[in-house]
Parts: structure tokens; sequence; C-alpha cells
């Protein structure tokens, strides 16, 4: 592991104290944060010229990811093989998705009201905190909050079946409120950065990514504007992870599409979202109190492979 200090940005080449607290007051926290920016938006946030920004930022990116290479498709092999999945606490789930969710990857929960993308998440919230042999990674879950469906009794009730001090997981999640697109983007610069390198942030939850956009930018006429802010915050979201190795999950709403003579529902966000997301999974009600997971699109997922579940009072659990 590399010491704590190697990523400080005074050891960034170009930087000294001065501007390593000018970068700070701007909310950059370190050499991995600073690698996450392109010289525009650093320019954007500072009184740099392009010319130094660029500069600093390439030396910055040459200290948090050393002198990079091409892999061999063997060796990315062998390194897809070593990272440790993410089980939802669902059997049939994880099978679906492979042993459970991969770092580095976008997954999407996509369905109407009802159909347990809020219990899904709120259930990983949970079992990120479990160690290894339990199918977590120890580590702390930053749950961003866009409709007010975050709920501590229901986390309470997730920890004590699997077998976790219901304050203690409670205090291992970070529930950031959002009030607008902007907020959003924000905090996703920012705060969310914060949290995964000084609070073991393993697993970010967005719930739901496309609610505020859908508020804010209304009408035909904003719908490019708004779907250039959408993809501008998914493609941060996956900076992060890259460079992090953390898991991230989303959940979107649908919308109704003519087909002939009915109405097919499929994931808000159009294009956009569906060529930012790793996995896009779609969730709906069968009989009776069971729900499925569907895989709409994967690099990896067979198409249209499926898992059921239930949504009980302890959680997301097998059919």
């Amino acid at each position: 592991m590399p010491h704590k200090d190697e990523f400080d940005l005074e050891n960034v080449d170009g930087i000294g104290p001065k501007t390593a607290q000018m970068l700070q007051s701007k909310g950059i926290i370190s050499a991995r944060h600073l690698a996450l920016f392109t010289p525009e938006e650093l320019v954007d946030i500072t009184d740099m010229t392009p010319d130094r920004a660029e500069k600093i930022l390439r030396s910055a990116r040459e200290l948090v990811f050393g002198s990079r290479r091409a892999l061999k498709g063997t060796e990315l092999l062998k390194l897809s093989q070593d990272v440790p999945r993410l089980t939802t606490g669902v059997k049939s789930i994880d099978k679906l998705l492979g042993g459970g969710l991969e770092p580095k990857a976008t997954y999407e929960f996509a369905g109407e009201f009802g159909t347990g993308k809020t219990q899904l998440c709120h259930q990983l919230a949970v079992t990120v905190q479990l160690p290894r042999e339990k199918g977590g990674v120890g580590g702390a879950c930053a749950y961003i909050d866009t409709e007010e469906a975050f709920s501590p009794s229901r986390i309470e009730a997730i920890a004590k079946r699997f077998g976790l001090d219901p304050q203690q997981a409670l205090d291992n999640i970070y529930v950031i409120k959002v009030v607008n697109a902007a907020d959003l983007e924000d905090r996703i610069k920012f705060d969310l950065v914060r949290l995964v390198e000084q609070n073991n942030v393993k697993l970010v939850i967005i719930d739901s990514i496309i609610a505020l956009y859908r508020a804010e930018f209304k009408g035909r006429e904003r719908l490019a504007e708004r779907q250039q802010r959408l993809n501008y915050i998914l493609d941060w979201l996956m900076r992060v992870a890259k460079v992090y190795g953390i898991y991230i999950v989303l959940t979107n709403q649908v919308i109704d599409v003519p087909l002939g003579y009915i109405e097919v529902k499929k994931p808000a966000g159009g294009n956009v979202l569906a060529h930012a997301v790793t996995h896009r999974l779609f969730l709906k009600k069968s009989r009776e109190d069971l729900r499925v997971m569907e895989v709409l699109d994967s690099p990896r997922l067979p198409f249209k492979a499926s898992a059921m579940f239930r949504i009980t009072d302890k959680g997301v659990e097998d059919a």
C-alpha cells in the first residue's frame, strides 16, 4: 500500500505550498482528486492558465497512475478474477450478476415505483459493510438521496438480518441530500471524493439519477441541455469509480414508449444513460409479492437473463 502522504498535492511537480493551499480552498484534497479533473475544469475553478493547468494535471496523473502501459488480455483476466465481488444478499441476483457487483462498474436499477429499486439500494448499503468472507468489502456507503427515500429504520431491520449492529450500520452510511442538479454535480465532484478518501466509502448509490434532471429541464427545447448535464455527471462518476476502485449503483425511473397499439416501459435518460452505465437491469413486478430483475444490456451478462426475488420486512430475499 502507498504511504498515506504519497498523494499529497505538494508531491505533484509544479505544485508548491501556495498552490496546494489554493487548490484545497477550492475543494481539491489530494493528487488523486486532482487527477480526476480536465484542464478546462481546473481553469474554470482556479486562476491558472491553460498551459499550467495541463502540465500540473499531467504530473498528477503520472504520480497517481505511474508509467502506464498496455495490458495483455491474460493480465486483465487475472485482474478481473482477483477483484472482490459485492453481494446483494440475494443468491439468485448474485448468480445473475456473475457473483455479485464488480468494482469500477456502474449498475443501473430501472423500474416502476414499488419494484424494489430503493429496497435493493438499502440492502447494498448494509452488505458493503460485511467482511470479505461474508460477501462484503468492509467499507462504508455514500447514499445520495434525491427523492427523500432513505429510511434509517429500514437499514436497522436489514442490518439485524445480516448480524450487524444497527447503529454501527447507520454510522457507516453517509446520506447526502441534494436540492437540485447543480448541487448533485458539486457533491459528486467534491464531497463524494472526500468521503471515498477519508471515510472508507466503497459503494456509491444515487437514488435516483434522473429525478432532478427530469424535473428541472422541462420541455423538448431543454432536452439537449439536460442530456449534456446528465452525461457530464455520469462521466464524473465513472472517473471516481476507475481511480478509487469503488462500486456505483444508480436507480432510474421509466417512461412509456408507444409500440404499435401498446405502450412499453423503458428506462428514462435516453441514449446518454444507456451508453454510460455498464450493466442495465430492469426490475418489474411478478405474481403476488414477487419481483423480477432482468438484464437489459451488459457487456458480460446474458441479455434477458433474469432472477426472481421478494421484498420482506427483513429486506430483499430469494423467492
